[in-house]
C-alpha cells in the first residue's frame, strides 16, 4: 500500500515537471510568435543577401513576429516580383513587406494581387512609380557615386551582366557606417545583379494603394537622401526615419531603428 503511494506521488510529479517544462519557453530561444501579429516578410537588394537583416530579423523575433527573409535573385523585376508573390501567397494571415534598395522594386510589383499585404516598409529603398526603373531614380537628383564602384561586368551565358561592386571600394561606398571587419565579409559575399534589372521598368506601385513607411540614412551612396525623400513625399508615408550619417545598409548599422519602424507598420497590419 505504502509503495503504491510512492508510485503515484512519483508518477504525479514527474507529470507536473513536465508540464512546467513545456510550459516554460527554454533559455535562448526566441519568444513565442503571436498569431495577433503579422508575418513579416524582409526582402534583401542588390550587392547583399539575406543575412543583411540579421539585426532586424533578431529584434523582431524578439518582440515576437514570425519573420520570412525572401529569396531574391536580382534576375529581373518581374520574375523576381514573381517569386516573392509566390511566396506571399502561400502566407496565411496579413503580412508587413519589406526591401531594401532595389527590393523596393519588387516589393512594390509582389504586392500587387497580395490581398494579405497590408503596409509596405521600404529600407534605403526605391518605391518606383510604374515605368521607372531603378538607373533613372538613382541618377534623379545629385549624390550617387555607385557607377565608378562598380568592377567590370561579368558576362553571362545568355548575353546579359551582372555587377559587382569592387570589394575594396565596398565599404566606403556601401556600408561606410559598418566595422570595416563586417564590411570586408559582405564585400566578398555580395550577390550580383544584371544589368538588365537596373533598367527594367516597374510594372506596379503597390505603395499606391497601401500604407507605407520609409527609413534611410542621409549619408547613402546607391541612392541620394534626396531621391529617397522625393520617394517618400510621393508615397505619401505615414513615417519616415532618417539617419544621420546613415549609410546605404541602415539595416545593418541601424537594426533597432529599422525594426522600430517595421513594428509601427505591423500595427496598422493587425486583422
Amino acid at each position: 500500500m505504502i509503495l503504491r503511494n510512492r508510485r503515484s506521488i512519483s508518477l504525479a510529479g514527474t507529470l507536473t515537471l513536465l508540464a512546467l517544462s513545456l510550459a516554460t519557453p527554454l533559455a535562448g530561444f526566441a519568444a513565442p510568435v503571436s498569431a495577433a501579429k503579422p508575418t513579416v516578410v524582409l526582402v534583401h537588394g542588390a550587392f547583399a543577401d539575406s543575412s543583411s537583416w540579421n539585426g532586424v530579423i533578431d529584434r523582431l523575433h524578439a518582440d515576437g513576429y514570425r519573420v520570412i527573409a525572401a529569396p531574391n535573385e536580382l534576375r529581373s523585376v518581374r520574375a523576381d516580383a514573381a517569386e516573392v508573390n509566390s511566396l506571399l501567397r502561400s502566407i496565411p494571415g496579413p503580412v508587413v513587406l519589406v526591401g531594401h534598395s532595389y527590393g523596393g522594386f519588387v516589393i512594390s510589383a509582389a504586392a500587387d494581387g497580395a490581398s494579405n499585404v497590408k503596409a509596405l516598409v521600404f529600407v534605403a529603398a526605391f518605391a518606383p512609380a510604374v515605368g521607372e526603373t531603378a538607373a533613372q531614380l538613382s541618377g534623379k537628383f545629385p549624390g550617387s557615386s555607385l557607377g565608378a564602384t562598380l568592377a567590370p561586368p561579368v558576362v553571362l551565358a545568355d548575353g546579359g551582366k551582372d555587377l559587382y561592386i569592387e570589394q575594396d571600394k565596398f565599404h566606403a561606398q556601401f556600408a561606410a557606417d559598418v566595422p570595416a571587419a563586417q564590411a570586408r565579409l559582405m564585400a566578398a559575399g555580395q550577390r550580383p545583379i544584371t544589368e538588365a534589372a537596373l533598367n527594367e521598368a516597374s510594372p506596379a506601385s503597390a505603395w499606391k494603394t497601401l500604407p507605407s513607411w520609409f527609413v534611410y540614412g542621409d549619408a547613402d551612396l546607391n541612392i541620394p537622401a534626396a531621391a529617397q525623400a522625393f520617394m517618400a513625399e510621393r508615397a505619401q508615408a505615414r513615417e519616415t526615419v532618417v539617419v544621420k550619417g546613415g549609410s546605404h545598409v541602415v539595416m545593418v548599422s541601424h537594426p533597432d531603428t529599422v525594426a522600430a519602424l517595421i513594428e509601427k507598420a505591423a500595427q496598422g497590419a493587425r486583422p
